[in-house]
């Protein structure tokens, strides 16, 4: 031991024993010094271990009771936490260890087992019990920390040693949960009120949530909080939320619902954070989507979808995705609702004649919105988005060939010059919707054949909005659907460019001629197999244009030997000059039109009959063309009587009084809407064109199989066709074929065919 010279050196604790400050004998030794010589500190060893006083450990083990009993009973202890400290290092260095920490549990145990009398009254509410175990358990907690902290030598010593043997604190926790929550009536008790304060919580109602975090914790702390506490808090939350689904679904629309579904989602976690322990989050939170979504997502979708998407709430699908995407199933169920609403809208819109002159536009417009809950709500989900294009194509294709129409004759009013609806950016944009709404059609054929009859007329009466969205358009086709299917379109932008060239050269041949004309006459010339068919009209022009004729016929010819012209009058046009009261005016008026005014040249009043056998238009024509010069809004004839509607009986004369703000004033032709019989014959030549493409696809895939059974012959054929076609329109044009001898049946197997060379 180090030797000390000061002889009033003593130990920073008080004594414990009357005689020494440790029990330890001090010898001193002074080493001989001479005078000026300097200290020095000698280290000897004990020549024998120095022996503990007699009843030393009891003595030091009363105090040490004293002093935990004052902790427990929360009263002032009598000495120094740094001396009892040591008292323990003391006895622990001299192998009292064992005996210690047993005597330290007896104790702890006694006191433990006196506080479960508290929780025995009856009298007691269930949130003051609540507080009083809750009270209980700090003070123990509290009371166990302090003996920790004395008795801290042992823990880190004799009991870290000793694998088998709990720390001061987890002794104190298992002694609290054998005595205290283990004890059957306490524990219910204590769950029953944390049960009930919970579902005070859940109805609305405010309650001391630190109580609960505190005694949540303590059944986590003691390793109870699975057993007695979670099992049945999710029954009774199950219990709760399966009844109040079924109430809720039954008196709340289904926004309303969701929302609900939301906040008691939210109220949840936010317990799960404040009290609740973290492990019962994922079971916790899947009973509240089992309960209030997954037992009623077809009742919800059934009840509320087509409302949300008609009204296009676009937070409360956002929302309905968003809860459904945490239930299991629940995005399949939602995917199929969707699919089948735009099925059924869809078809409402396609399939009903009476929205027919809407369609289009209506079918652009839920297109929008349909994409718009996709982008938006669905957070564009890729199955959503290939659910959507499904449906477009299931239901755009119910009705036969009427769509494709309808789409060609839309296009054909924004292309229209008179559309000043939108700039050339925004044309751009409404020509791309379609082309999407066009991808979904099945009988292009038919599109093309009614969008060519409107190009024609665009392009031969100049009323094309601009040339660069006509090609962008045909571009736009092209792109789509090949190079074959815009050939023909394509060809009528070319022969009109020719034409402009033509028209150059034939002013130049005029004004060589001995006898200039003094009409200005242009001509288009059209392929024939470029351009819609058009039934050809003899009508009596006057002389004049009748030389001119004669005159383009000539000059034309002599450029290109062989080849046939067919004039088309029901496509011309002219200026006129006119001399009112009121001064000169320019009439731009249809060939038709041009033909009953230059009578009134000839006489000053004319009768239906008369007008008809002069210029021999067709009954019908002539009828809208009188009506549109006498009955329109530039009213150039008067009609007798008077009226909207021409009869055969009504005679017209020159309008000498007319005026007009405008020199040159064009008047329409009274527009005949398209006839059943014009659409019919539009239709009947795609169907007949269809024939010609099934017969062709035919022979070309006998040419090269020579040998084939009917069943692969058709799937052949729906390989290589290009718009819908039935089986037994199949059957037939192969039945023609075996007539023509383009094919025959096996003599032994009537179901196969061979190609007859």
């Amino acid at each position: 031991m180090a030797e000390d010279t000061r002889p009033d050196k003593r130990t920073g604790f008080s004594p414990l024993t009357e005689h020494n400050t440790n029990g330890i004998a001090r010898t001193s030794a002074l080493a001989p010094s001479k005078t000026g010589a300097s200290k020095k500190l000698v280290i000897k060893n004990f020549k024998d271990r120095p022996r503990l006083a007699e009843n030393y450990t009891e003595d030091t083990w009363l105090k040490l009771r004293d002093a935990v009993g004052a902790i427990q009973n929360s009263t002032s202890i009598k000495y120094n936490l740094e001396e009892l400290y040591q008292a323990v290092e003391n006895l622990c260095s001299y192998k009292v260890s064992p005996t210690l920490y047993k005597q330290l549990r007896q104790v702890c145990e006694d006191h433990v087992q006196a506080q479960i009398h508290q929780f025995r009254e009856e009298s007691l509410d269930n949130l003051s019990f609540l507080k009083r175990m809750n009270r209980c358990w700090q003070d123990h907690c509290r009371q166990t920390i302090m003996i920790r902290s004395i008795f801290l030598f042992l823990d880190r010593t004799y009991v870290l040693q000793n694998s088998l043997l709990p720390s001061i604190w987890d002794t104190g926790l298992e002694l609290f949960r054998i005595h205290i929550v283990s004890d059957g009536a306490v524990q219910k008790r204590t769950v029953d009120g944390i049960l009930e304060q919970i579902e005070l919580e859940r109805n609305g109602e405010t309650i001391d949530r630190s109580l609960l975090r505190s005694l949540l914790g303590m059944l986590s702390d003691l390793q109870v909080y699975k057993d007695s506490f979670e099992e049945r808090f999710l029954v009774e939350t199950n219990r709760l939320y399966a009844a109040e689904g079924q109430r809720l679904m039954q008196e709340r629309d289904v926004p309303e619902y969701l929302h609900h579904v939301a906040r008691r989602l939210e109220e949840e976690n936010d317990r799960i954070v404040n009290y609740l322990d973290l492990s019962t989050q994922r079971t916790l939170i899947n009973c509240v989507e089992k309960q209030l979504l997954g037992e009623h997502m077809t009742a919800v979708l059934q009840k509320g979808l087509s409302t949300l998407l008609d009204e296009n709430r676009v937070t409360e699908l956002t929302l309905l995705y968003h809860l459904f995407s945490k239930v299991k199933g629940g995005l399949s169920t939602l995917l199929q609702f969707w699919r089948d609403y735009i099925k059924s809208f869809g078809g409402e819109i396609v399939c009903t004649p009476e929205k027919d002159k809407d369609m289009v536009q209506d079918l652009l417009d839920f297109k929008d919105k349909m994409d718009n809950v996709a982008q938006s709500c669905f957070t564009r989900n890729e199955g959503f988005i290939n659910a959507m294009k499904e449906a477009f194509e299931t239901f755009i294709n119910k009705r036969p060939n009427k769509p494709a129409e309808l789409i060609a004759k839309y296009v054909d009013s924004k292309l229209r010059a008179g559309n000043k609806e939108a700039t050339e950016e925004e044309l751009e944009r409404i020509l791309d919707k379609i082309m999407i709404i066009f991808r979904f059609i099945h009988g292009k054929d038919v599109f093309e054949a009614f969008y060519k009859k409107d190009l024609a007329k665009r392009l031969l009466v100049g009323k094309s909005a601009s040339v660069d969205a006509e090609k962008s358009m045909l571009s736009k086709l092209k792109h789509e659907c090949g190079a074959a299917f815009t050939s023909k379109l394509e060809g009528m932008f070319k022969d009109m460019e020719l034409s402009k060239d033509i028209m150059i050269q034939f002013k130049q041949y005029m004004q060589n001629q001995s006898e200039p004309s003094n009409i200005e006459l242009t001509v288009n010339i059209l392929t024939m197999g470029y351009w819609p068919s058009y039934t050809p009209m003899e009508v009596h022009l006057p002389p004049e244009m009748v030389k001119l004729q004669e005159v383009f016929k000539l000059f034309y010819l002599g450029k290109h030997s062989g080849r046939k012209l067919q004039w088309q009058p029901t496509l011309g046009h002219a200026v006129l000059k006119a001399e009112f009261k009121e001064g000169k005016k320019e009439l731009q008026v249809s060939l038709f039109q041009t033909l009953v005014l230059l009578m009134f040249n000839e006489g000053e009043d004319f009768s239906v009959e008369e007008i008809r056998a002069a210029t021999g238009i067709e009954e019908g024509e002539l009828k809208r063309t009188l009506q549109s010069l006498a009955c329109g809004k530039a009213r150039v004839l008067n009609k007798n009587p008077r009226g909207k509607d021409v009869e055969d009986g009504d005679r017209f004369n020159f309008n000498n009084d007319f005026k007009h703000k405008l020199f040159r004033i064009k008047i329409n032709q009274i527009q005949m809407k398209e006839t059943v019989e014009e659409q019919v014959s539009t239709t009947e030549r795609v169907f007949q064109d269809r024939q010609y493409q099934i017969d062709a696809a035919v022979v070309r895939i006998m040419k090269m199989r020579k040998t084939l059974s009917h069943n692969l012959l058709v799937s052949e054929l729906y390989n290589q066709l290009k718009f819908p076609v039935k089986p037994g329109d199949l059957k037939k044009r192969i039945e023609s074929l075996i007539d023509r001898d383009y094919m025959e049946r096996d003599k032994e197997t009537p179901n196969q065919y061979h190609y007859v060379a």
